[in-house]
């Protein structure tokens, strides 16, 4: 597992007593003299990490929640893994999963959107001391981040003018593009900032492009196209810290394909429909809900022939085999709540990667 919840002691609530002597938690604790400060001059800024893996591997770090203690802890930070290698350290509390602001939600959620991140993780954290500093002078932990962080996934159908925007870039240089955006043309429409920065076409990289081979690129995608963009602002921030921007890490909000969330309450005859296991479009096995029948709560809830399952109350269930995907769904004995996706929705996805 790429995260480790600890067990709690009440129910489902994730916590441990944990008591420690550190011999740096005394009077010269620049942690204590933090707490004292009330201009809080002096205190740490939070630090971004991009963590990428593959699928064998975890983040190397648990998330912890501890009685006594306040926010999202990085714990068991594992020696030489990919955490440790990138920076994280014990004690460090989680603000940010990617781009979200996570310290004020509850813990079985911030896991979750660790979860459902897959392999690439961008996150923010602050350490201990200033963590504790700052909530000791009743700071805005929010306020310490940028407001936007995210780079933009937009889905642009030409019109009868084209698609909207233009290119521009330094003569000679390659994979530097920048778009000016027409006012109320379809790059408009789609959500691309104007002046921003063009990182992928139709999901890939075009950091090896010349403005040539971009333009051929373009003309090849007939009526419809898909950007990765960021704005000026957005792309500095990754490049000060030497990150790279990557469609996981995007704002979909502008696409027009969409997840659904189904919640159903089994009736006397059942859910009303059938769970296959097939192939998906990239050529690894999902799960797949058909045999929708009239009327029963699948239909009620929305549910749709050929729909590809995402998630079961709430976690993902990729890797997990059929019988793990049934098992998951009959956990709880009346109700569960699906996360699904139509066809269309699917084979978009899996074409930008």
């Amino acid at each position: 597992a790429a995260m480790k919840q600890t067990k709690g002691l009440e129910g489902d609530k994730k916590s441990i007593i944990k008591f420690e002597f550190n011999p740096k938690d005394g009077i010269d604790n620049p942690a204590l003299s933090l707490a004292e400060d009330t201009d809080g001059e002096g205190m740490g800024e939070p630090r971004f990490y991009l963590l990428s893996k593959d699928s064998t591997e975890t983040f190397g770090f648990c998330l912890h929640e501890e009685l006594g203690c306040q926010g999202h802890i990085i714990r068991q930070v594992e020696l030489g893994g990919l955490a440790q290698r990138r920076g994280l350290q014990d004690g460090d509390r989680l603000l940010q999963v990617n781009g979200h602001f996570v310290d004020d939600m509850d813990h079985r959620t911030v896991v979750q959107k660790i979860k459902a991140s897959g392999n690439q993780v961008l996150l923010a954290v602050l350490d201990s001391g200033s963590y504790e500093a700052a909530k000791a002078l009743g700071r805005d932990l929010s306020q310490m981040l940028p407001a936007d962080i995210r780079p933009r996934l937009c889905h642009i159908t030409r019109d009868k003018s084209g698609f909207g925007f233009s290119v521009s870039g330094p003569e000679g240089v390659k994979g530097t593009f920048q778009l000016s955006v027409r006012q109320d043309g379809p790059a408009e429409r789609a959500g691309v900032p104007p002046g921003s920065w063009l990182l992928e076409l139709n999901g890939a990289s075009v950091r090896s492009y010349s403005h040539a081979q971009l333009a051929r690129k373009l003309k090849q995608s007939g009526n419809k196209v898909t950007l990765l963009v960021a704005s000026s602002a957005v792309e500095e921030f990754y490049r000060l810290r030497g990150l790279r921007i990557t469609a996981a890490l995007a704002d979909t909000s502008w696409l027009p394909f969409k997840v659904r969330e189904l919640h159903m309450v089994k009736g006397p005859a059942g859910y009303g429909f059938l769970l296959k296991e097939d192939d998906c479009i990239s050529g690894a096995t999902g799960q797949f809900l058909w045999d929708v029948d009239a009327g029963l709560p699948a239909e009620q809830a929305g549910m749709k022939e050929g729909d590809r399952l995402l998630a079961v109350n709430g976690e993902s269930i990729e890797g997990l085999d059929h019988h793990q995907t049934v098992l998951r769904i009959r956990a709880r004995d009346d109700q569960v709540t699906l996360l699904v996706i139509d066809p269309a929705g699917d084979e978009f996805y899996q074409s930008v990667g």
